[in-house]
């Protein structure tokens, strides 16, 4: 398996903490609004985040496929090298902000706050949930919120060599994010809290830091 794709299943799984600050509210919203039918609660959670992570999926598969097209164009490798490099600084900045270090990260979510205030009104129709299915393009939409989570995840798969690359490494970082937004959507507050430990924080931002300066190290020996 890829190292990368495990590398993403990681970040999302240690970016937990910063998933449930940006998108945990939102299971609270799928309870209010939620049709009152046999279906359990789980299962509206469930599918929404399968939404969710379908959304990631594409953006891997457009984003990857949109730079492997610029680089081949240019027939430059070293291109991607660089955004390689870059792909690792983001990680590393993504470290600091898990930690509470350094909110830099923060403005690269400014990025997508211009196109979420047009997205975010097509979820509105989508209220009340009728049943659990109605949750997956809910959570579709609401993947497109602006998180530099996702962002720092994305820059990953703009070098990963192609669409399908792209795909599989926002898929993997989806999948490390669900355990997550799962139990906390379900109200397991005890996995809230200890995903919030400031110990668990600094803990994953210290392995993704490293990873982070690793993945630039290798990209360097790349250029020379």
């Amino acid at each position: 398996m890829n190292i990368d794709f495990i590398g993403a299943f990681f970040v999302g799984l240690m970016g937990a903490g910063h998933c449930i600050g940006m998108c945990g509210g939102i299971s609270a919203v799928i309870s209010m609004n939620s049709v009152k039918t046999d279906y359990p609660r789980w299962m509206f959670i469930l599918l929404y985040n399968i939404g969710r992570i379908v959304s990631y999926s594409i953006f891997g598969f457009i984003i990857g496929g949109l730079f492997v097209s610029i680089a081949s164009t240019s027939q430059s490798y070293s291109a991607l090298v660089y955004l390689r490099i870059f792909a690792g600084l983001l990680m590393c900045l993504l470290a600091l902000y898990i930690a509470n270090w350094w909110k830099g990260l923060v403005y690269i979510e400014v990025i997508g706050k211009k196109l979420w205030q047009y997205i975010s009104p097509l979820t509105k129709p989508l209220l009340p949930l009728k049943t659990p299915f109605h949750a997956i393009p809910f959570g579709f939409l609401w993947g497109w919120l602006p998180c530099g989570l996702v962002y720092s995840t994305l820059s990953w798969a703009a070098v990963s060599g192609g669409a399908l690359n792209g795909a599989l490494i926002m898929l993997a970082f989806g999948l490390g994010t669900l355990p997550a937004m799962f139990l906390v959507g379900i109200g397991a507050h005890t996995f809230h809290t200890l995903i919030n430990h400031k110990l668990t924080k600094s803990i994953s931002a210290t392995l993704l830091l490293s990873y982070g300066i690793h993945t630039v190290y290798i990209a360097l020996q790349q250029l020379i």
